[in-house]
């Protein structure tokens, strides 16, 4: 996550700041967790031991503000991992907010799934299964908010050096199934974007809550955070077969418009949210020129939630199309899927349930997640659950082998 002289660097900054801050002036708060996630089918192997310190340090005054969100995690067969979620500034200016530093941007109004909520990159190194808190990245940027009535506000995201997504590395079991005919080397020379204006991304988004509707509109100029794989290849004219490849992964600048809405009739919650990309990049029959097509897509959600008596439901139905269809894409003109949740709680909100579902329709696969957490006391939490693949293929069946029961105790202040 960061080299030696990065971390030797952040600590300093974190000592002279706190240093120079009266003890009064700072609030500090966080967490101490361990988490061990076992495979129900693999014997005793354990996918995940992990044990976290997490520290926010917050400074406030009339018109400025700060933050900082330092972690530690350590793994059972890796060195201590120190990272920084946020550090930032916030600078109040009458209707004009201004954040300048590295923090997480959440927009869009979709549960468990990104659509909008596209200008933090993710960290996929153990799938979509930490909490999304840790999944969004924190990015440097400066972002500025203004309100321009009451209930209505206009925000720009500038981001000056281009963060892509954290992938799992290649012999982690949440690596993503590859096929080809034959192994494949990798050239990575044109992966990096470089860090120049001219590289930088923005976003911009109008917001407004009233009593009848919540709704927002963005657009971004933007690369997309995951790399696209073009391939060259040696043929054996003779057979028509492929002797060998080369994968280059490289990063495409996007365009995009979208936005979300939610409002409640009847008690019934109403949500919905769309982004219209244009320009992405998609693998393609490895006999095109270079294993890719470029098109536009549109990826849109429709979800209602509801109550019945203690029981909070939720249901969301997420669809991918790709515009002016090629045969030749991987990926189905059409990608359907579909999420479940139910919670409840007990015993004054200190027990509390909660099961969770994707469903891909086109493959027929299919991840359930259930848990249940038990407040022993005020910040001292337990929690047992489990992460079930189901299928032969697809996002969740490819990892159907990597059924897991997992626990967590966490201590929070």
């Amino acid at each position: 996550m960061f080299s030696r002289r990065s971390k030797i660097s952040l600590l300093a900054f974190l000592t002279l700041f706190m240093i120079s801050m009266p003890a009064a002036a700072l609030k500090f708060t966080g967490y101490i967790r361990n988490y061990m996630a076992p495979f129900i089918s693999k014997g005793a192997d354990y996918t995940l031991i992990k044990d976290t310190f997490d520290l926010d340090i917050e400074h406030a005054k009339e018109k400025v503000a700060f933050k900082a969100d330092l972690f530690v995690n350590h793994y059972s067969d890796q060195d201590l991992e120190i990272g920084m979620r946020q550090a930032y500034m916030n600078i109040y200016l009458g209707s004009l907010d201004i954040r300048i530093g590295k923090q997480q941007i959440i927009w869009g109004k979709a549960e468990g799934v990104f659509i909008t909520d596209i200008v933090s990159p993710r960290d996929l190194r153990e799938f979509l299964l930490p909490d999304f808190t840790e999944i969004r990245m924190g990015i440097t940027a400066l972002k500025a908010n203004y309100a321009l009535a009451a209930n209505t506000s206009l925000e720009f995201v500038w981001i000056p050096v281009f963060t892509p997504t954290t992938m799992p590395e290649t012999d982690s079991v949440w690596f993503p199934t590859l096929s080809y005919p034959v192994t494949p080397a990798f050239d990575y020379s044109q992966k990096e974007v470089s860090s120049n204006l001219e590289n930088s991304e923005a976003f911009i988004k109008l917001s407004m809550i009233s009593s009848l509707i919540d709704f927002e509109i963005m657009a971004g100029y933007m690369w997309d955070d995951d790399p696209s794989t073009h391939v060259e290849k040696t043929i054996d004219i003779t057979n028509q077969t492929i002797t060998s490849l080369t994968i280059t992964p490289k990063h495409h600048r996007l365009g995009l418009v979208g936005g979300s809405f939610s409002t409640t009739i009847g008690g019934i919650v109403f949500r919905g949210e769309m982004a219209y990309y244009l320009g992405k990049y998609f693998s393609a029959d490895l006999m095109t020129s270079d294993g890719t097509v470029e098109k536009d897509y549109l990826h849109y959600l429709g979800a209602v939630d509801f109550n019945v008596g203690n029981l909070k439901l939720s249901v969301q139905f997420i669809q991918q199309i790709i515009f002016d269809y090629d045969s030749r894409i991987l990926k189905d003109e059409l990608e359907n899927t579909m999420t479940f949740r139910m919670a409840t709680d007990f015993l004054r909100q200190t027990l509390k349930m909660e099961i969770f579902a994707y469903v891909g329709l086109n493959e027929s696969d299919a991840l359930l997640r259930f848990k249940i957490s038990y407040d022993l006391t005020d910040g001292f939490n337990i929690l047992l659950g489990t992460n079930l693949f189901f299928g032969d293929s697809g996002m969740f069946g490819q990892f159907d082998k990597n059924d897991m029961v997992y626990s967590q105790v966490k201590y929070s202040f």
